[in-house]
Formats: C-alpha cells, structure tokens, sequence
C-alpha cells in the first residue's frame, strides 16, 4: 500500500499545485470555468490559495501522515465544492469527472493513512 500512497500523494500534489497556481495567476482556462460556473473571480483566487496551502500539507505529509490525512480530506472537500458547482450548472457527468476522480484519489490516499 505504501507505493499506491505514495503515487496518489504525488499525482495530487502535481494536479493540485498546476491548478491551484493557474487559478491565482488568472489562466484563461480557469477564469473562463469560474465565470461558467458563475462564481465571481476572487472565488478563484481564494479557492486557488485554498489549493496551494493543502499541497503543501501533502508535502508536509512525507514526514507526518496525520497532516497528510488531513491534506487529503481537505482537497476531497474542494473537490467535492467543485462538483456540487458544476451539478448546480447542470454540467454533463463528463464535465464532473475530472472533480470526482481527484476526490476519489484523496479519498484513497485518506483511507490509506487511516489503516
């Protein structure tokens, strides 16, 4: 289970800071998914902030599997925010996938800290 850990903590920690610095520094991609889903645009600064400080726990988390756990739910919760958004846009379950798969690996990895 460790090397699944270890992966999930990695592959999270990769999606989630390229996500959580092109939400702060304004992609195009992200400000046009934040006016979409009709969320104002300090939304995404702050939830782009909110991205970085569980990446960090994530990293924190090679040395303290309590942050880590921690980390894991924390990102599992904006992902969960994520898809009530796109649910309240009535977005295709396509559109949802990218959210609930990045949920379920915080989950896992969650889960396999608190065995």
């Amino acid at each position: 289970m460790y090397i699944v850990s270890l992966v999930l903590q990695l592959l999270l920690i990769f999606a989630f800071f390229f996500s959580g610095l092109g939400k702060i520094k304004g992609a195009q991609m992200q400000v046009e998914t934040f006016a979409y889903l009709r969320l104002p645009q300090w939304f995404r600064v702050v939830t782009g902030w909110i991205a970085l400080i569980g990446v960090a726990g994530l990293i924190i988390g090679f040395w303290n599997k309590g942050i880590l756990t921690l980390s894991a739910l924390w990102l599992a919760c904006i992902m969960l925010g994520a898809i009530m958004f796109h649910i309240r846009s009535k977005d295709p379950i396509n559109k949802m996938m990218p959210a609930a798969i990045l949920m379920a690996f915080a989950l896992i990895l969650a889960g396999i800290q608190l065995t």
